[in-house]
């Protein structure tokens, strides 16, 4: 039984400065919150919330934690408002509760590893706080001592829980005892006569073992001393899950394995780590491949250790760990380890995930700089994934998407005819527009009709390049369909002129002649490219019909037809393929000046042709789609193209002669040079030089950061 005096003892003992009285205030509170209330076990139900903090206090957490602790269940009570709350404790602490009771409300389902992190993911982005992860994390491990008091279905599903969500984030915040003891539990109920049989005979041999640990701390100690090294033994048996897991993956029985007990050095310093490896080394022989040196590369939790196995005495072979005591504070407590609180504020942290958390090392750093627990102020909002959003399917997968995603690109992650077929869309059971951004925990429900279609509207708001990449793809079969129509129209409007129907003009041998003239296979391709614009009814009809039957008076041609309509049957010498056309004039934007092997789009420009664009460039992605036409870089025929490069480096006699060699060096031509010394020692220079593709560029670039004094070379775009 726990006691709210032995909170105040274990805070005391430990050093741990809390006002007693706002702790006092709030035990009180959740008193009232819960008299009468029974947990699983029978027992009074304020047990749970003094062991949640009972946990918490040997995380080192602030004050407001140790609070939320203690009331993180009042508002399941009747007895208890949130306004009652908040006007007792403050919105913060009304914050964290209620941010807590959402994200493990969240119900989860046993899926494939991949849904598994989205879900874990999904978990820590909506808690915004580590505070409310580290609170949750306390009370899932407070319940996994009562579940042996529910039903068997409840068991396993709770455990197979905290095995896939709780346990990893222990483990990714750094606190090793934690989720040893979370996977320990819940190995007890997922697997029971496995984990009874393991318990059973690893407790029959823990007395030889215990006099094997004392043994050989002894000579570890005897060691140290000899060597005038002041450090601190201990042993320890490996946990219940980490036998178990290791028996499972190397398919061997328990006395087959040799390093069930594992001993830790503590020492004062980096140095003495490895001095006292090389001790052990020289003392023990050594088990090829089992070396670990987490200090010079730490794990990316914080972690820092020597690991190593050897042959130790008696013949047994045994794990050694070896680190400086601030490296043991870190590995037992994680990130709570440095969590330092001013009350009523945290440490603000934004970062982004390389799924390896490597914001908790930055988070470190920054604590570092905090000298007191009251000298910090700042916001208790964090946001670990800043760019993405984890929402529901109706059936409970998780589904990972940009941050900024509507129901538009659920629906399109869902299956493509879902997208295609959207309509309407509720979100967490209410109708919404499409435009709606959605949130972390969202449960998304998508509205289909099946005769509808895409919108070119959608492009406005989708984030989610498989989203954007269908409805383009739509738009672009629906506006060919157009295109045909209204080519053909075209071309029957040209025939009439000239006293033809268009079914007598297709009789003609002439008229599969023009289509493979024009360098198209199909009829349909040939009235597509007249309805886009690329070629003019006049030239068509032109091919087509017998010179002496054709008129003077010539067909007016369309808009777009003017500007295309005029450049004859010319091969353009700009390695661009225009959907088999070899008749348009090419020209490159100044804006991004595209390079052979860069993605690239086609725009019609009124008066001058067909302008190429990179892909993403903002000029054309502002510009109207209706004059957009795929292109794409001849890479069989050979071109060169200007490109500008701004290079950075030191103002050093000679350094021009080295730059320029190494633009020739790498084949390319200069085609201008400007050379601007800045006054610090530093200079600008800014060549315009040819190069054939983006490859030959890339290989320019690495040969003139290659020159001593090149510290950047930068490619300009105009």
């Amino acid at each position: 039984m726990i006691t709210f005096t032995n909170i105040l003892e274990q805070l005391r003992n430990d050093q741990h400065l809390v006002d007693e009285k706002s702790l006092r205030r709030a035990y009180e509170f959740s008193v009232r919150a819960h008299a009468g209330q029974k947990n699983r076990a029978g027992q009074d139900y304020l047990q749970h919330p003094l062991e949640v903090v009972s946990i918490l206090t040997r995380l080192k957490v602030d004050e407001t934690t140790l609070i939320v602790g203690l009331l993180h269940d009042v508002l399941e009570s009747d007895r208890i408002t949130a306004e009652e709350l908040a006007a007792e404790f403050g919105d913060e602490v009304l914050s964290l509760i209620e941010i807590g009771n959402k994200i493990t409300s969240i119900p989860y389902r046993k899926s494939n590893r991949q849904q598994v992190e989205s879900f874990r993911k999904m978990f820590i982005a909506m808690a915004r706080d580590l505070r409310v992860l580290l609170v949750y994390l306390a009370d899932r491990l407070s319940d996994m001592g009562t579940l042996g008091f529910a039903a068997e279905d409840e068991q396993i599903s709770y455990s197979r829980e905290t095995l896939e969500i709780y346990a990893p984030l222990a483990n990714r915040l750094g606190i090793s005892w934690l989720k040893s003891e979370l996977e320990d539990l819940s190995l007890r109920f997922l697997e029971p006569v496995k984990y009874a049989e393991l318990a059973g005979r690893i407790t029959a041999q823990q007395e030889e073992r215990n006099r094997y640990v004392v043994k050989v701390k002894e000579q570890i100690c005897v060691l140290l001393q000899e060597n005038d090294v002041e450090g601190e033994v201990t042993g320890r048996f490996k946990h219940f899950y980490s036998v178990y897991k290791k028996m499972e993956r190397t398919g061997v029985d328990l006395d087959e394995i040799y390093d069930l007990t594992a001993f830790r050095v503590l020492v004062d310093s980096v140095r003495t780590c490895y001095e006292v490896l090389g001790l052990i080394h020289a003392t023990w022989k050594p088990i090829a491949g089992r070396f670990k040196d987490y200090i010079a590369m730490p794990k990316a939790n914080m972690y820092q250790s020597l690991h190593t196995a050897v042959i130790g005495p008696f013949g047994e072979r045994m794990e050694v760990q070896i680190r400086t005591y601030e490296m043991h504070r870190i590995a037992e407590e994680g990130i709570a380890a440095h969590w330092k609180y001013k009350e009523g504020g945290a440490v603000p942290v934004t970062g982004r995930d390389d799924r390896r958390f490597s914001w908790l090392r930055q988070l470190l750093e920054w604590q570092q700089d905090v000298s007191s627990l009251r000298e910090h102020s700042g916001s208790s909002s964090i946001n670990l994934f800043p760019e993405e959003v984890y929402v529901f399917t109706p059936n409970g997968e998780v589904k990972e998407l940009p941050q900024g995603s509507s129901p538009v690109d659920f629906a399109f992650a869902i299956h493509t005819d879902v997208g295609n077929q959207c309509v309407g869309a509720r979100i967490n059971g209410k109708l919404c527009p499409l435009k709606t951004r959605l949130k972390n925990g969202d449960t998304i429900e998508v509205i289909t009709a099946t005769n509808h279609h895409p919108s070119k509207d959608w492009l406005s708001f989708v984030k989610t390049s498989k989203a954007r990449n269908k409805i383009r793809l739509w738009v672009k079969t629906e506006q060919r369909e157009r295109s045909i129509v209204i080519g053909r129209e075209l071309l029957e409007k040209e025939l009439r002129k000239h006293q033809y129907s268009m079914k007598r003009a297709q009789s003609l041998a002439s008229f599969d002649l023009a289509v493979t003239d024009f360098g198209y296979k199909r009829v349909d391709d040939l009235f597509a490219s007249v309805g886009y614009g690329k070629l003019s009814a006049g030239q068509v009809v032109s091919q087509v019909l017998p010179r002496e039957e054709l008129k003077i008076a010539a067909a007016k041609p369309g808009t777009i037809g003017k500007v295309l309509g005029r450049f004859g049957r010319r091969k353009p010498s700009s390695a661009i393929r225009i959907d088999g056309i070899d008749d348009v004039m090419v020209r490159f934007a100044n804006c991004c000046n595209p390079l052979p092997g860069e993605p690239v789009t086609g725009f019609i420009t009124r008066g001058r042709g067909l302008t190429v664009h990179m892909v993403d460039c903002p000029q054309v992605l502002a510009s109207d789609p209706d004059r957009r036409i795929e292109v794409e870089w001849d890479m069989q025929r050979k071109t060169s193209r200007p490109v500008k490069i701004q290079i950075f480096c030191s103002d050093q006699k000679g350094m021009l002669a080295g730059i320029s060699g190494a633009i020739t060096e790498a084949d390319a031509d200069i085609v201008s040079a400007s050379v601007y010394s800045r006054g610090d020692k530093k200079g600008t220079n800014l060549f315009e030089i040819d190069v054939q593709n983006l490859e030959h560029l890339n290989r320019v670039i690495r040969e003139i950061k290659k020159v001593k004094g090149v510290y950047r070379v930068d490619r300009v775009r105009n």
